[in-house]
């Protein structure tokens, strides 16, 4: 390398060292310390010297603890809201970009929960889903219905309420990427559908979809993700009940962690969970080849 050359390349590093610095000490630090500690039984009030290498016996631990098991079939369950608000996003925004006037205030309207403190919005929606007091159920007493469900407070339908909650907060970010994708849709195309005589369901499942596809790979993958790791709204409405009916692998990895101090048991969690996300993100990736069109 001539001198200006090595110049320009020390020059580079200097610019990148900063953000290289703090991805090292934030991210893949914590990383490898969650892999060596998930192979070891530690509480934080016993400092490092309390560090006991117990290997597999964690992740063994995992398969026969009832209460995670019961948190990863929850999360599992929990995955439906992704396809649930990706249908209500995608109809709402082809109805928004074709047949309603002033866009932009819709997708502010919209957008508003997205962008909301998520334990302002929990904190809101606990009082409307109040058993006896809460608006939901005073309504739903006024159009005859006797005995309408605890909502939060039922083991029966606390989880249902939580996805409801989480797919009515996640509609508005989602539909305005839709309306992205929607726009940058040629217009030739349906143009030429018409001429060809092809109706409106022909126009949307030959020209539409298959156009949001990239999109809709995008949202799925973030909204898994998403699932996965869906925290605030369980510790603010629920805390994990009732009957650990919302317990979530977070929320039991937090109190895991924090509530119980068992660090090198929380971490086993924390690693289970990466590769849960890794397995389902991969296997996605490597689906798209079948139905995604660029």
């Amino acid at each position: 390398m001539s001198g200006i050359q090595r110049k320009e390349s020390l020059a580079g590093w200097l610019f990148v060292s900063p953000m290289l610095i703090g991805v090292g000490v934030m991210v893949l630090l914590p990383i490898f310390g969650a892999i060596f500690l998930s192979f070891s039984e530690w509480s934080m009030v016993t400092g490092i010297e309390g560090i006991k290498w117990i290997g597999f016996d964690n992740y063994e631990r995992l398969l026969q603890d009832s209460k995670f098991l019961k948190a990863l079939r929850n999360n599992a369950v929990f995955l439906l809201t992704v396809p649930a608000y990706l249908t209500i996003s995608l109809l709402l925004a082809i109805l928004i970009n074709k047949y309603v006037y002033l866009k932009g205030l819709f997708k502010v309207i919209y957008f508003l929960p997205y962008i909301s403190s998520v334990v302002a919005v929990a904190t809101v929606w606990r009082v409307l889903f109040h058993p006896s007091m809460g608006p939901v159920n005073q309504f739903l007493r006024s159009v005859g219905i006797e005995n309408p469900p605890k909502w939060i407070a039922d083991p029966s339908f606390a989880l249902v309420s939580v996805m409801m909650i989480s797919v009515w907060i996640s509609i508005g970010y989602n539909m305005i990427v839709y309306l992205a994708g929607l726009q940058s849709i040629p217009k030739d195309l349906y143009e030429a559908a018409d001429i060809d005589g092809a109706n409106g369901w022909t126009r949307f499942w030959r020209i539409t979809l298959p156009m949001l596809s990239p999109t809709t790979f995008f949202l799925l993958i973030t909204g898994i993700i998403y699932s996965f790791k869906v925290f605030e709204l369980i510790v603010v409405l629920t805390q994990g009940g009732p009957a650990n009916s919302t317990n979530v692998m977070v929320y039991y990895m937090y109190d895991t962690a924090f509530l119980n101090l068992k660090m090198g048991y929380a971490s086993a969690q924390a690693i289970f969970l990466f590769v849960c996300v890794l397995v389902v993100t991969m296997v996605q990736w490597i689906g798209q080849k079948r139905w995604v069109n660029y």
